[in-house]
């Protein structure tokens, strides 16, 4: 099926990968679960090809709606860093993927939980148990370990790894990633994105302003979704270059919020929405004296940072949408992808832009 491009959310140019890869050193690695009623799996983001127990990066989370079992962000909240990789998988395979971090980290560094402190894994998660037989705990060790070892700048988004069972506005979910360009006092600084999408309700949809979710509700008759509650979740990881200290990091975190809302979300009782934000412009050594951070820029001149944050969100979600294909999965459930559930996508943009 020939897919209409996607449109191009705000005016701040992206970058030339068009995904959270643009910020220098960022990775990305799946590990894919398709077995019949299991459609699963872990996606793993590097900040840098580094250890980071010993080469931390500054980062900050928002919690926009609690309802989530992720694991880490206490001492995300507390420290301001980040001592692994980032993890995302199905909520019931949070355990065993932050086994394998902890794993990992004593592997590269013996002295943890000894001479050394503990590691504080993070894993983030949301729940595919529609399309996948999320209690037959199918997520281990080894998947984490795959996804990690297969990071690169070049990864495929949509049904893929932690979003091979994701749902999206009823539609296939999954995984979504975008970047933007920001000028900020003279300098040109990255910002990428990433999201996990497990969220929303079929008549929320709006797609660059457009309510494409109404349209398609109406042609399937199906008013009753809209009193339908949402239970979903999304993940949203935002990367960037500019130097910015955990504080700033948290503030930008927040404006996640906005892409997300954007796209039709109302954050519902049920949905765990978060957003972790980090910089790759300096590192914090474990066994350093002094810690001494780069000049960081003003808060003043944040706005085009927040601009392509929200930007950058939103463009990953709509990217989820259009990067994922249809899935079935337990008990027959299927999810459409968003060009099969819409074949005249093209025609519907184009009447609400012209």
């Amino acid at each position: 099926m020939n897919m209409p491009p996607m449109p191009h959310i705000g005016v701040l140019p992206a970058g030339p990968l068009g995904t959270i890869a643009d910020v220098s050193g960022v990775t990305v690695g799946h590990c894919m679960i398709d077995r019949g009623a299991i459609q699963t799996g872990v996606t793993a983001i590097r900040p840098h090809r580094g250890d980071p127990y010993r080469q931390k990066v500054p980062a900050a989370a928002s919690v926009i709606n609690g309802f989530g079992k992720s694991i880490g962000l206490v001492q995300v909240e507390e420290l301001g860093v980040l001592e692994t990789p980032i993890a995302l998988s199905n909520t019931f395979g949070v355990a065993a993927v932050a086994q394998a971090q902890i794993r990992a980290a004593i592997a590269n560094n013996p002295q943890v939980g000894r001479e050394w402190p503990t590691v504080n894994p993070l894993v983030f998660e949301c729940n595919d148990g529609y399309l996948n037989d999320i209690q037959a705990l199918a997520v281990e060790e080894s998947h984490y370990v795959h996804a990690l070892d297969t990071a690169s700048s070049a990864f495929a988004r949509g049904s893929v790894g932690a979003g091979r069972g994701m749902s999206s506005f009823d539609l296939k979910g999954g995984i979504g990633s975008a970047s933007r360009v920001a000028s900020v006092a003279g300098n040109a600084f990255t910002l990428g994105a990433l999201v996990l999408a497990n969220f929303g309700r079929l008549p929320m949809l709006t797609i660059d302003g457009i309510p494409v979710g109404r349209e398609l509700a109406r042609r399937r008759a199906a008013a009753a979704t809209a009193v339908k509650p949402e239970q979903g979740s999304i993940i949203m990881i935002v990367a960037t270059d500019a130097p910015l200290d955990a504080r700033q990091l948290r503030r930008l975190s927040m404006r996640a919020a906005a892409g997300l809302a954007r796209t039709g979300s109302v954050y519902g009782h049920g949905s765990g929405d978060i957003a972790l934000a980090f910089s790759t412009a300096w590192t914090v050594a474990s066994e350093a004296d002094f810690n001494a951070p780069p000049p960081l820029l003003n808060d003043a001149r944040l706005d085009p940072l927040f601009q392509a944050c929200a930007d950058s969100v939103e463009q990953a979600i709509v990217d989820a949408l259009w990067s994922a294909t249809t899935v079935t999965g337990r008990d027959a459930h299927t999810r459409f992808s968003l060009h099969e559930a819409v074949p005249d996508l093209d025609q519907l943009l184009k009447r609400h832009t012209t």
